[in-house]
């Protein structure tokens, strides 16, 4: 069986087990992959917080001491409703060039990439000459990983430790202009919620004149918000992206603007990426429709530049939240970063340049977080990218689709990343 095919029979089968989280009950599907890479060659274990949600590492090890590259994935899924999709959502169908359900895309394709990659290298009797291969498939990434990638990279190090890690972020190819760029997520915005309550007093809503009402003393921080001009905090990464695309990062302002009129849709990720970001997303005030509430609660998801921490980003938002409110912190995470230029960045850029002659590797930064996040912070020398290599479904094809109704992957695509992940262990673990 050629490797395309096996790979979107193995994704078929992970779709097949329903890991939506919460619960997860990822066990069925870690028990599977686990026996799938065992027949292989590699050596497995199973390993977690929880009997039925255990994170598998295999190991194929090499012929001397080295570097251990590392491929992760997440198994666990968000929810799907049957009656939006075209398809069931866990019926993993192979159909019109598409392997369809939730997961194909975010992200049980990449667990079945990478799989099938160190299980054709096992087979085929290949082991680095240096160092290890191992494959992470975790569960808990969708709320956090707190039973996956956290607790395996604090509780079982031993299991976790690599020198490069591959998870998923970027790769899907972004036609700009005449030019073909593939991203390498080289780190990720930190994480900063927090809500803005206002107090006032309650009455009947009859006479609001006899009242104080809290919640529109939320929509003046509503507005601020809305027209909050923040400053542009640029990173090691965020220069690369811009000078990736062909522009000066001295003057971001001048180069957003030239690269919306190539493609506006890479611009609002760019612009995301240069800046703190707040997002209105959640309101709540009086649980009775005929009472004037005395308190009300705006929740606002903010995202920071990589490294930049709770107290910079109070000062970058302080006029825009204004001080006649009060603001509690819900979460603060800074976010980490990977060096730009690295041994895993030449073999990724050296791939792409033969895979797709013509076409350009660029580094890019996640506006969310993902697992890599925790693997950074246990192993500072760990380089960790995101790169799931896609040609045939853009980032604009498929972006729509990850969470969302009818969730597929072009069938080519899985082909083209897993000679990726047969390839890349070849050049850097010799």
């Amino acid at each position: 069986m050629d490797l395309q095919q096996e790979t979107a029979d193995v994704l078929s089968r992970l779709i097949r087990f329903n890991t939506v989280n919460p619960p997860g009950n990822e066990r069925d599907a870690a028990e599977w992959l686990r026996d799938y890479l065992s027949d292989a060659g590699l050596e497995c274990e199973l390993a977690g917080a929880e009997p039925e949600r255990p994170n598998l590492v295999a190991t194929l090890r090499g012929d001397a001491d080295g570097p251990v590259l590392a491929y992760l994935g997440h198994t666990d899924t968000v929810l799907a409703d049957p009656a939006a999709w075209t398809r069931d959502p866990w019926s993993g169908d192979q159909a019109g060039g598409h392997v369809w359900g939730r997961g194909a895309l975010d992200m049980k394709s990449q667990v079945a990439a990478e799989a099938v990659a160190a299980a054709h290298l096992a087979r085929s009797g290949w082991r680095p000459p240096r160092g290890a291969l191992k494959v992470f498939a975790v569960v808990d990434e969708e709320t956090g990983g707190r039973l996956g990638a956290q607790w395996l990279t604090q509780n079982r190090p031993d299991l976790a430790r690599c020198d490069f890690l591959l998870n998923e972020g970027a790769g899907t190819v972004m036609p700009y202009g005449d030019r073909r760029l593939y991203g390498v997520c080289c780190a990720e915005k930190g994480t900063f919620r927090f809500k803005v309550v206002a107090h006032g007093r309650a009455g009947h809503a009859s006479v609001p004149a006899l009242a104080d009402n809290a919640l529109l003393k939320l929509v003046p921080v509503l507005q601020r918000l809305a027209a909050a001009e923040l400053p542009f905090d640029l990173t090691a990464e965020t220069r690369g992206l811009v000078a990736g695309l062909g522009e000066d990062p001295g003057d971001p302002a001048a180069a957003l603007e030239r690269i919306a009129a190539i493609e506006p849709r890479i611009a609002a990720l760019v612009r995301a990426n240069l800046q703190v970001t707040v997002a209105p997303t959640m309101i709540e005030a009086s649980r009775k429709i005929n009472v004037v509430p005395s308190i009300a609660e705006l929740r606002v998801d903010c995202r920071a530049p990589a490294g930049m921490d709770g107290a910079t980003v109070t000062e970058r938002l302080g006029e825009a939240l204004g001080d006649d409110v009060e603001i509690e912190w819900i979460e603060q995470v800074i976010g980490n970063r990977s060096p730009v230029e690295s041994p895993l960045m030449d073999a990724v850029r050296a791939w792409v340049g033969e895979a797709d002659p013509g076409a350009e590797a660029v580094p890019t930064v996640l506006p969310a977080f993902t697992d890599s996040r925790w693997w950074r912070h246990a192993f500072p020398d760990c380089v960790a990218y995101g790169f799931f290599p896609q040609r045939h479904q853009t980032l604009y094809d498929a972006w729509p689709l990850i969470h969302g109704a009818d969730e597929r992957i072009d069938v080519r695509d899985l082909g083209f990343a897993v000679d990726f992940y047969v390839q890349l262990p070849k050049r850097l673990l010799t």
